[in-house]
């Protein structure tokens, strides 16, 4: 793959004194900004461990909150896929993409003024403040500077070259995150012109296209603001963005969508892109929409709101599922057949919904499918150093190349590797997976007073988290290897004797799951489930879970079959060449084309699948989700299918199961998805 190239920062930025005195203390919560020669992050970054922001009445509180952004830091193998990302595109892409570069319009300049450097800045905010890299927050300081430096008399943020709603959504949640990692005191200022601004506004200008579509990510923003001000006017705004938004819950509760979306159905060739039927069958949307009904829960305070994401997701896997925890989406939703792709946007827009659904909610199957899609989904769309990237994944990806099959809606350059294969969004907006997954690792347990409080584990990697609970300081770190080994070590240390509920999330999947607290074994937990120890908890006391890891089958398409062990999925990695394209920048385009024969058929028992595979381990290295070294394989036997063959690069659909062959039988390995760039997930299953 690409060499990862040395760069040091070339310049350094300083306070604008008069600009930011003008703005300090203009609203609660905010602080004096004062300080010289050195940029308002380092300033102002916040010292200790910090509170977190409770529901404000009359908003409904979810189960759990969120920390603030900055109180987990990655440790491990979680670390290191961190510092890949930044050594890897995330961290070079504005020297190399003229989109997000020097010209950019959220850059005061005449370049790429919509939607790109916003996206860019929500996932390099968070990426630069949890690797504490200066050269990184240097960059995120240029756009967040220009945006609260040149914010329009009338209230208004963002260039001036277009007044789309949408973009202004992204650069919301950017800001938010980077208030909370530097308590910058300009942000809220801002966010309260702009926000009353828009109340003004949008009775006239109302939402349209993909702001009408996604009006549920800034009501996230809105909610944020109002529970550090109580400004009586944010719920009415929230209120609008609903009214004028599509209705999500609507669509979900009779669910027309359960073919495979095609352009003739759509009508695209008649200009039809940015209509209601392009926009509500379009990927990333639904992607964004899970989320729709907890988030207005939230306002609503209705049951029926709240459990909505969980009907949207049954839906989705339902009529378009994919065995790597996606929907297929290339990019209008695209039936079960596991050739048709997923587009990036969609992944890391998947975990940012689940991620809030979770906290919402409390229910642990978003934990679950949060997991597989962090573990898998995310990282088999990249390659290991993070310099390339797919627009869609296949999870039966035989070849990546120029064809047209077998996207729905989508290009012919829909699965290279590479810097902006078929459409630029998702190089500009895949950059918040891995961080804001870091920032969802634990969350607070709100109880009916801060007295009450508790502590969740709602998704497990390596980390440490440091948070104020009922008053005191605490700590805590996990060691893991989580997903590719089966124990999760938790090492609590309060500045003081502490007494509290610590939830610990128990995965579906996860029979015969075990918790000892010091040693000493704890009530059995239900899969499911969080469970819960409540103790006086002393520094330095421990909590070890134990998660075995069987390996399973679930049911796809065709009655074929996929593996799963823990939360990984596991693939017939197929042999792979890799042929430069062209040359882009810093990086390059790339064709992956197979090297050997893939078409194969599983021998296994779907009763005992644990006697049908067996396991073997080895180190977790330094790129945890590289093929050369999978932490973990799995051995299988299998059978080849002759009549199963490709067509245009794209795997014909799978034979039914069970299947016949006169093949003989071999031993083929099964690694995990992520390492996998080319695969076979789903598979035909044999005749036993």
């Amino acid at each position: 793959m690409s060499p990862i190239p040395d760069f040091s920062l070339s310049r350094r930025r300083f306070l604008n004194e008069a600009s930011l005195l003008g703005l300090a203390c203009a609203l609660p919560g905010t602080r004096s900004l004062l300080a010289s020669d050195a940029s308002v992050a380092t300033a102002l970054a916040p010292a200790g461990p910090r509170s977190v922001f409770r529901m404000r009445a009359p908003l409904v509180p979810g189960a759990f909150c969120l920390l603030p952004a900055g109180a987990i830091q990655a440790r491990g193998w979680l670390h290191d896929q961190l510092r890949i990302q930044a050594n890897g595109l995330s961290g070079h892409l504005d020297e190399t993409w003229a989109d997000v570069g020097p010209n950019s319009g959220w850059l005061g300049g005449t370049g790429e003024s919509w939607e790109r450097g916003p996206y860019y800045l929500d996932g390099l905010v968070p990426l630069a403040w949890l690797l504490d890299d200066a050269a990184l927050k240097a960059k995120a300081q240029r756009f967040v500077d220009w945006t609260l430096d040149h914010q329009a008399p009338n209230g208004m943020i963002g260039p001036s070259s277009n007044n789309d709603w949408w973009p202004r959504f992204v650069m919301l949640k950017a800001l938010t995150q980077y208030q909370e990692l530097t308590e910058d005191g300009r942000v809220i200022p801002v966010m309260d012109r702009y926000f009353r601004y828009q109340l003004a506004e949008l009775p006239k200008r109302p939402l349209r296209d993909w702001g009408k579509f996604r009006w549920q990510d800034e009501v996230l923003s809105v909610i944020w603001l109002y529970n550090r001000t109580g400004s009586s006017y944010l719920p009415d705004l929230a209120r609008i963005l609903h009214a004028q938004g599509h209705d999500w819950m609507a669509q979900y509760a009779n669910f027309q969508y359960t073919q495979r979306i095609t352009a003739d159905f759509l009508k695209l060739n008649a200009g039809n892109g940015l209509k209601d039927l392009a926009l509500s069958t379009h990927g990333v949307n639904n992607g964004q929409a899970v989320k729709t009904g907890p988030v207005w829960s939230l306002v609503s305070g209705a049951g029926e709101d709240r459990a909505a994401a969980a009907k949207m997701i049954a839906e989705l896997n339902r009529y378009h599922g994919l065995p790597n925890g996606m929907f297929s989406c290339d990019e209008h939703l695209a039936g079960l057949d596991p050739s048709q792709g997923s587009e990036l946007c969609t992944v890391v827009e998947y975990m940012f919904s689940l991620e809030h659904s979770l906290a919402i909610t409390g229910d642990v199957a978003f934990g679950d499918r949060l997991e597989q899609l962090a573990f898998n989904a995310l990282p088999g769309t990249f390659t290991d150093d993070m310099w390339a990237h797919q627009y869609n994944q296949e999870p039966n990806q035989v070849e990546c190349s120029l064809h047209r099959k077998p996207w729905t809606t989508d290009g012919p350059e829909s699965n290279l590797f590479g810097l902006e294969p078929n459409f630029g969004c998702c190089t500009a907006n895949y950059h918040q997976g891995w961080p804001k997954f870091t920032n969802s690792l634990f969350m607070l347990a709100p109880g009916a007073e801060e007295s009450a409080d508790g502590f969740a584990a709602c998704a497990y990697a390596p980390c440490e988290v440091s948070v104020m609970l009922r008053g005191t300081a605490l700590r805590v770190i996990e060691e893991t290897e989580y997903p590719f080994r089966d124990r999760v070590r938790l090492t609590i240390r309060p500045a003081a004797p502490l007494g509290f509920p610590l939830l610990l999330r128990i995965p579906g999947w996860a029979e015969g799951a075990a918790i000892s607290v010091n040693g000493q074994p704890a009530p059995a937990p239900e899969p499911g489930r969080f469970a819960r120890v409540e103790r006086t908890w002393h520094p330095g006391d421990r909590v070890e879970l134990v998660f075995p890891m069987k390996p399973r089958i679930s049911r796809w398409f065709h009655d074929s079959v996929a593996v799963q062990r823990g939360p990984l999925v596991f693939s017939f990695g197929i042999g792979e060449s890799w042929v430069k394209l062209r040359d882009r920048g810093m990086t390059a385009d790339w064709q992956v084309f197979p090297t050997e024969q893939w078409n194969y058929a599983l021998k296994a028992d779907p009763a005992s699948p644990g006697e049908s595979f067996a396991v073997t381990e080895g180190e977790v290295g330094d790129i945890p989700f590289a093929r050369r070294d999978a932490p973990v394989r799995l051995s299988a036997k299998a059978c080849r299918i002759d009549q199963w063959r490709a067509e245009d690069g794209a795997a014909d659909p799978l034979p039914e199961s069970p299947c016949s062959t006169k093949g003989p039988e071999e031993t083929i390995a099964l690694i995990p998805y992520g390492a996998a760039k080319l695969r076979i997930t789903a598979f035909p299953l044999l005749k036993s």
